[in-house]
This record gives structure tokens, sequence and C-alpha cells, in this order.
């Protein structure tokens, strides 16, 4: 048994808390990897810490008390989220893409990894508004894609690394990609895909509307969170690239609307 799986209840709880402070949320799965219990101890730890209005519960983890809807994580925080799933939605979702294309990429960590998948293929025009994901193919060493170009937006910095603005917007809005990779803060039926900031929702949809297809790769913990605001329909998504944590029932509402859903295959 690790020391942390020792540690007493309300140990572990001010622990959390502090994590909930630093990262801007929590998951339910990270926690227990770190502290080496089960999931229904943990639950019963966010219900506690909840009833007590420390903070509040959300799909797959917490959320700190009174998060509004435009509360936006950052990127280091996201970043450490749901690691092993985002790169198998990666590596599936670099699969759509041939050497020579004219790619879309928005900003996010989902599509950062994205991004180091990509960095091998020949002759790929990037479009993209993050400072990030520029640096993944700028920085690229040996191995790297031949003859990749990268074309990066200017544009009002938001928390998750997002160029955003009108100058964002007029940049993307005069190009055409083949296709275009978006994450997202949360998806649902009823509101499609959301952001917690209202600028980069904006550049969102521009994006979309250079686009001859549309992909949304996002892991099963995006399902019922909603953000601030839409900028997709899940009718406008052609391909959703998700990963098998995605339960069935969700698939099947997904599917009715979606033009195809990929469910990526983790590496054990």
């Amino acid at each position: 048994m690790t020391d942390n799986a020792q540690l007493l209840a309300r140990q572990r709880r001010a622990m959390i808390l502090e994590w909930l402070r630093q990262r801007g949320g929590v998951r339910v799965n990270e926690l227990t990897r770190e502290f080496g219990v089960s999931d229904m101890t943990i639950r019963r730890d966010l219900d506690a810490l909840a009833r007590q209005g420390l903070l509040d519960k959300v799909h797959g983890g917490a959320v700190p008390a009174g998060a509004p809807s435009s509360q936006e994580p950052g990127f280091e925080a996201k970043s450490s989220w749901q690691l092993s799933a985002k790169e198998a939605i990666a590596r599936a979702a670099a699969e759509l893409v041939r050497p020579g294309m004219a790619v879309g990429l928005g900003a996010g960590t989902t599509t950062h990894a994205v991004a180091r998948e990509l960095a091998s293929v020949d002759g790929l025009t990037v479009v993209t508004n993050s400072l990030r994901i520029a640096e993944v193919f700028e920085q690229a060493g040996p191995g790297a894609g031949a003859g990749t170009t990268v074309l990066r937006t200017g544009g009002i910095r938001t928390p998750s690394d997002a160029l955003v603005g009108p100058l964002a917007d007029q940049a993307i809005r005069s190009l055409h990609v083949n296709v275009l990779f978006l994450g997202c803060h949360g998806i649902s039926a009823e509101a499609g895909m959301t952001s917690p900031n209202l600028a980069e929702a904006e550049t969102n949809r521009v994006f979309i509307g250079s686009a001859r297809r549309v992909v949304v790769v996002a892991d099963n913990t995006k399902w019922d969170t909603v953000g601030l605001a839409t900028f997709a329909t899940l009718d406008q998504v052609d391909v959703l690239v998700t990963d098998e944590g995605l339960s069935a029932e969700r698939r099947t509402v997904v599917a009715e609307q979606v033009g195809e859903v990929i469910v990526a295959e983790s590496v054990n």
C-alpha cells in the first residue's frame, strides 16, 4: 500500500482541495491513481467536500465551488488530464491526414497531442491559432516531416493559450484547409461543442467555416460538460474522435448526428 493510500480522509480531502486550487479542476481517475484508493472512496471524498460547499461536482470530477461556465483552466492544468486517452485520440486522428494537406489545428491540449503526431508527416501546410502547436512543428527534430509550412495567426492570448479575436478571425477567414482539428471544453447533445471563452468560440466558428472537413478530438470526460458558448452543433461535425471510455449509449446519441465516430483504442 502506498503512503498516499494510508492518508486519513481529512488529509486526503485537504490535498484534493489544494490540487483543485492549483489546477482549476480534478478528475476522479487521476485522484484514484494519486492516492491509491478506489473510485468509490474518491467519490465519497468529493461528496463530502461538495456538502461543505468547498467544490462543485461535475461529470468525472470536480471544479471549484461556484465555478462559472466561463471558467477556463489554463493549458498547464489541462495538459496532465486524461493523458493516455489524448495520446490514443491523437494517433487515431492523425490517420486522417495525408502528406501535402492543408491542416487547421485549433488550440488545446488534445490538438497539441495531434500536432505531435503530425510533426512527422511531409509537406503539410499547418494553420493554427496556438503558439504551443506552432512550436511543435518549428522545434521538431530529426525524423520530422519535410517541407512543412506553419501559418500562425495573430490575436489575443487566452488562458488556454489560444490566439483569438479580430486578428485571428481575419487571418483564418481568408484561408481554406482540407481538414480541421478542434478540441472543446465540453460536449452535450443539446449544447453541442462548447468553450468557456466567447472570443475563442467565435474563432472556432470562423475556423469551421474555412474547413472542408471538421474533426473534433475529445475524450469521454468532456461529455455533459457545458461551457459558456457553443461553437458547433453535433451535426456540423464530420468526425468525432474519442476514447473507449465513452459509453455505448452516448456513442449512439453522437452517431445520430455526427458524420462519423472514431473510438481510439489505448495501447497497453
